[in-house]
């Protein structure tokens, strides 16, 4: 005689079974009715565990990508204390104040502008800018710097969005100076800005030529330069060392003031370091006509990223490379890197290589550039384990054999990356 089928818990029993991980009771129901639906109410358990996979996380980077995308890019600790800020308030006077009182002024002098503004982010930089300073008019670029950044946004379709009018000038390998001169000259392109864009992750290499931003500083309307990836000064006095060799022909927002450019716009989650955001430095009277179009208003960033910018233009003023979680990172000694490789292996048992390996910057910067790096590699491919640890440990595979990059891995995590490489292939080959 057939059994009868086992009755399914009532969703109340067994979303309260599930309390012990730590989801609202809400979030619980969801899922044991999607669990009892399914005819399988036993699969919860499972159910719960990929719901908490899929929230918002902190992850072990060892990619060996600085600025992972997918990663959130440059790894900045919050400090929030969960208290009220003076965000629009002026202390001396007790009137309302600007939230661009703060953390902008000290990026402007951190970076030689007279004037700065922080937007969400560098997209966000370029539309505003292009809305106050060139709507209805032309903007003249060079077709070798129209760009598609991730995403699928590209440079002609943000400016489109902004109410200027594209210009291009010269051609995709070779830009002059005249080809920019001809097309501000020229009364039927109305031209109200010339603007260089970072080519950010890519490059033309070969029978090249594109002009200086020294060259385009003359001409008669106001220069951009859309510098994408946030370095702050080539000379990087923040750094002990002087700046490290991968940086070189990296735009800074510095000399490229000095050079000429009336305003630069770069981002604050890459080389910068910081939260995502977006920076507008420069002459402070174009600053002010940016701060006082209607878009400033709707492309603001909260109070949490201009603190977070505040506490890191503190730390490159007090040039303190070391409290900038991405320069220290970036900084230390191949040597080390081994060293603590080496102490993993002999912690972990075989079935691992101490290997060089090499970083990259990522994050749409620095392209084609990589610097030498150390960790480990287990032959197979773990990378799913390793995401499905807690906290997940993000690898790369290379040729069916998984490396774990040291260079992206803070010190205080190794005894985590031990457990892990324990628990995922250790003990796999038990």
């Amino acid at each position: 005689m057939a059994q009868p089928a086992e009755r399914p818990p009532s969703v109340d029993k067994l979303a309260r079974s599930l309390a012990e991980s730590g989801l609202p009771h809400p979030l619980l129901v969801d899922v044991a009715r999607e669990a009892i639906a399914a005819g399988d109410h036993n699969s919860a358990a499972d159910r719960v565990a990929d719901l908490q996979r899929s929230l918002l996380q902190p992850v072990i980077n060892a990619t060996g990508v600085l600025l992972h995308t997918n990663l959130g890019r440059a790894p900045w600790p919050s400090s929030d204390a969960g208290t009220y800020r003076n965000l629009e308030l002026d202390l001396a006077t007790g009137d309302r104040g600007s939230r661009q009182a703060h953390a902008p002024s000290l990026l402007a002098k951190a970076c030689g502008a007279e004037a700065a503004i922080v937007v969400n982010n560098c997209a966000a930089a370029v539309m505003l800018v292009l809305g106050a300073l060139a709507k209805g008019r032309g903007v003249a670029v060079s077709r070798g710097e129209l760009v598609e950044i991730g995403g699928g946004f590209r440079v002609p379709e943000v400016m489109e969005q902004s109410g200027a009018t594209l210009i291009e000038v010269g051609t995709t390998n070779r830009t002059r100076r005249a080809d920019f001169a001809n097309a501000v000259d020229d009364p039927a392109h109305d031209v109200a800005l010339v603007m260089q864009v970072h080519q950010s992750n890519y490059k033309i290499v070969g029978f090249t030529e594109a002009p200086t931003t020294a060259q385009l500083s003359d001409l008669d309307v106001p220069l951009v330069a859309d510098i994408g990836s946030g370095l702050l000064d080539e000379a990087c006095p923040w750094l002990s060392a002087g700046p490290p060799a991968w940086l070189k022909d990296e735009p800074a927002a510095r000399q490229t003031l000095e050079a000429g450019a009336d305003l630069v716009l770069f981002s604050g989650d890459k080389l910068l370091g910081g939260p995502q955001s977006g920076i507008i430095a420069g002459n402070a009277e174009l600053v002010a006509k940016c701060a006082r179009h209607p878009l400033a208003r709707a492309l603001r960033p909260g109070g949490l990223v201009l603190a977070s910018l505040q506490e890191l233009a503190m730390a490159y003023l007090r040039r303190d490379g070391d409290a900038i979680p991405f320069w220290r990172m970036a900084s230390v000694p191949v040597a080390e890197l081994t060293q603590r490789a080496q102490k993993l292996h002999d912690a972990t048992g075989s079935g691992s290589k101490v290997i060089d390996t090499m970083s990259v910057p990522g994050g749409g910067t620095l392209p084609s550039v990589e610097f030498a790096s150390a960790g480990l590699s287990y032959a197979g491919n773990y990378r799913d384990a390793f995401r499905n640890f807690s906290p997940p440990i993000i690898t790369r595979v290379v040729d069916d054999t998984t490396v774990l990059d040291l260079r992206t891995v803070d010190p205080d995590h190794d005894e985590l990356l031990a457990e892990a490489i324990t628990t995922t292939v250790i003990g796999s080959l038990a």
